[in-house]
């Protein structure tokens, strides 16, 4: 699989972003897809997952404000960001489970100032 991720970018809080994830290279719409996102010098955490038949889980800091959705005809994940806090702050990446190991795209930085 291939994944590449966009969209991100620097933004003020209170502000909004969309990233954008293209898979290649797999049957897309038999794969569950997630969001996950890396702080400076914190652990790579759960943002937003969506499984093959649309039912999505939520970080609990990102509930209400973010929205994850999936485009089977373009091979799509997106990532709607609403309300972006400092806090969110992070490198973005674009995840699956391919053949039982999850599997990464290079990731987009998302930058918040108060």
């Amino acid at each position: 699989v291939q994944l590449q991720a966009s969209g991100g970018g620097l933004v003020q809080a209170g502000g909004f972003l969309r990233l954008s994830c293209g898979a290649s290279r797999i049957m897309f719409r038999a794969y569950d897809m997630a969001w996950y996102r890396q702080a400076p010098g914190k652990e790579r955490e759960l943002v937003a997952s969506i499984t093959s038949g649309g039912e999505t889980i939520y970080e609990n800091s990102v509930k209400g404000r973010f929205i994850i959705s999936r485009d089977n005809f373009a091979d799509a994940v997106y990532l709607q960001m609403n309300g972006l806090k400092p806090e969110d702050t992070a490198v973005y990446y674009c995840s699956t489970i391919e053949r039982g190991l999850r599997r990464w795209g290079p990731g987009t930085l998302v930058t918040v100032s108060s």
